[in-house]
């Protein structure tokens, strides 16, 4: 599925991280991708995400996942929602909705979040602190917005739910299968299913916080420093008081940090590595049998399609006009010449065919067998071309 009539530049311009866009259906053709019952499919499996919020007696419950299977014929007449993380990890026709927002970069994509909810189901007003396509995907849902939400928002006493506490909606509007609501960070907002089968498909992006960011850039900084790696004051002069912390020894110990926090190259490769780290690094996407050169070079030679693991995280840094750093899974591959464009092309499309041209480079063979052998790629034999 692909979006028609939607002006990405001016999006960017007027709305992204600015204010809220309701986008009436502008699909070519719009097609639910997943039957509510899978969804409920995948809440029973133990390495999916899942959460059930139920509203009984007008009070918010939640419940977190696995789900039992026969939970689902136990809820009554009250208004509930599923909610499943990371559904684009497991079903590919939920990930083909990602390459409508190609248009921002792969790095800050976190996932496709799936909720299904019965008539005057939904989660609470509440506020998120990134940004979110809400796509409606079957049924009706009305989605009231409210105004930007600061740190000092006043929140319902609720062990495992922010909810707001003063929600004073500003906007609603009722959206039909194919609309999409956009709402920027800190925007408060609340959707309620109207009437029965209700999906909406939430597609989240990463915004790391400052903390967070210093935190695990340390953390990996200290994990690389040796006990050797310490202060020095050679030329010492002896002090009018021992009790004073001198400039000098604070320009330098201060130095000692910044020379490294400071390190644009390790900073690069270590956030390369750190943000396409796979989402469940507990889940296994291996083969059952490894490829070898011989094995990818008989599928390249074929034209077998190259297809990209849904759940793969990739992303490149450029570093010269014909090499770049690539990102795969939270490993990094250095690639030039036509291994930087293959890797290029990696990052840009999730299912391609290998030029015959490349076939003899014997290290984007080596690459692809790497990218396989880990679960990152995989030839698409049923798909095969020419």
């Amino acid at each position: 599925m692909q979006m028609c009539e939607f002006d990405i530049a001016e999006f960017l311009r007027g709305y992204w991280q600015k204010k809220p866009l309701l986008i009436r259906n502008p699909w070519k053709e719009w097609s639910n991708p997943l039957e509510p019952d899978e969804l409920a499919g995948l809440a029973c499996e133990d390495d999916v995400e899942s959460r059930l919020v139920t509203q009984p007696n007008a009070q918010w419950e939640l419940e977190h996942g696995p789900l039992p299977t026969g939970r689902f014929s136990q809820l009554g007449r009250e208004p509930w929602t599923l909610l499943v993380q990371a559904v684009d990890h497991h079903v590919p026709a939920v990930a083909a909705l990602l390459e409508s927002f190609r248009f921002i970069p792969n790095w800050r994509v976190e996932d496709v979040m799936v909720s299904y909810a019965v008539d005057g189901g939904g989660v609470g007003p509440h506020f998120d602190q990134y940004d979110v396509f809400l796509v409606q995907g079957l049924g009706k849902r009305r989605w009231q917005l409210g105004g930007l939400c600061g740190d000092d928002a006043e929140l319902l006493p609720h062990g495992d739910l922010r909810l707001l506490a003063n929600f004073q909606p500003t906007d609603e509007w009722i959206l039909e299968p194919g609309d999409i609501l956009y709402v920027p960070p800190r925007y408060a907002h609340n959707g309620i299913a109207v009437g029965n089968d209700c999906m909406t498909y939430s597609i989240g992006f990463r915004a790391p916080s400052r903390g967070e960011l210093i935190g695990n850039w340390a953390e990996n900084l200290c994990g690389e420093l040796g006990d050797d790696d310490r202060y020095a004051d050679p030329d010492l002069s002896a002090p009018e008081n021992p009790g004073e912390i001198s400039p000098a020894a604070l320009r330098e110990l201060q130095g000692m940090i910044a020379e490294r926090v400071l390190d644009s190259g390790a900073f690069m490769r270590w956030f390369g590595r750190y943000t396409t780290a796979p989402k469940s690094p507990e889940t296994d996407w291996r083969p059952e049998e490894p490829a070898g050169a011989e094995d990818v070079y008989l599928c390249l030679s074929g034209n077998v399609p190259l297809i990209r693991n849904p759940a793969s995280r990739v992303a490149f840094v450029r570093q010269t006009q014909s090499s770049v750093l690539l990102f795969v899974d939270g490993r990094c591959f250095p690639c030039a010449g036509d291994v930087a464009a293959f890797a290029e092309r990696l990052c840009a499309e999730s299912r391609f065919v290998v030029s015959p041209d490349c076939t003899g480079s014997q290290a984007m063979v080596d690459l692809i067998v790497e990218l396989f052998n880990q679960g990152s790629l995989a030839f698409d034999l049923e798909e095969q071309e020419g």
